[in-house]
């Protein structure tokens, strides 16, 4: 099969929506989605806008993914750990792999990368204020 680049807005939503097929469905990381999120098909919307704008480098998006990490970790008392944003990460990888190849591909590895670790070391920055 030829994999194309990741190019549109359709390309970004079938990325997201696969991945949180995975992630759903995943022991460890799935039960922080799956009990936090009511509304799955306006997330995943609000998802692709938000990878949709870091990737095409569009002002589309609007919210605090930092601020939602940290309740989401709150809520789970501080149970969020490096394991976590590891295993999403490699679940994202895997699944750009599945469907694309190309810069915006590898790009999405590169931003997820530095987002994982951006979210993470801000959840445990939080945690200390508290």
């Amino acid at each position: 099969m030829n994999k194309k680049d990741i190019k549109t807005r359709e390309d970004v939503f079938l990325l997201v929506s696969k991945f949180y097929d995975k992630v759903r469905g995943d022991q460890k990381i799935g039960p922080f989605f799956n009990e936090t999120i009511k509304d799955w098909e306006a997330h995943l919307e609000h998802l692709t806008t938000f990878w949709e704008s870091s990737l095409f480098l569009k002002t589309k998006f609007k919210g605090n993914p930092l601020e939602a990490h940290t309740r989401v970790d709150k809520a789970f008392n501080h149970s969020i750990t490096e394991l976590h944003f590891g295993l999403w990460l490699n679940l994202w990888f895997q699944t750009i792999d599945e469907l694309f190849e190309g810069d915006y591909a590898e790009n999405a590895k590169r931003r997820a990368r530095k987002m994982g670790t951006f979210m993470y070391m801000n959840i445990f920055a939080a945690r200390n204020k508290e």
